[in-house]
């Protein structure tokens, strides 16, 4: 399994014993931007959203 946490969305894929993709979850994740030149995210988000799509790659995958 690999996590891929971006900046625009989160990301889990799951492989087989021969690193072919068998699996993947992706969602995108909520910017706010305060003012010009800034942008802030919420980190509860960022974590609750990366624990589901490993759940759901997880699911995907039937494992």
């Amino acid at each position: 399994m690999a996590v891929d946490e971006g900046t625009t969305s989160a990301r889990a894929l799951v492989f087989d014993e021969d690193l072919n993709v068998i699996s993947i979850a992706q969602t995108e994740l909520t910017q706010y931007f305060p003012r010009p030149g800034y942008v802030e995210q919420n980190p509860e988000e960022i974590f609750e959203k990366q624990v589901s799509m490993i759940k759901k790659a997880v699911e995907k995958a039937k494992i």
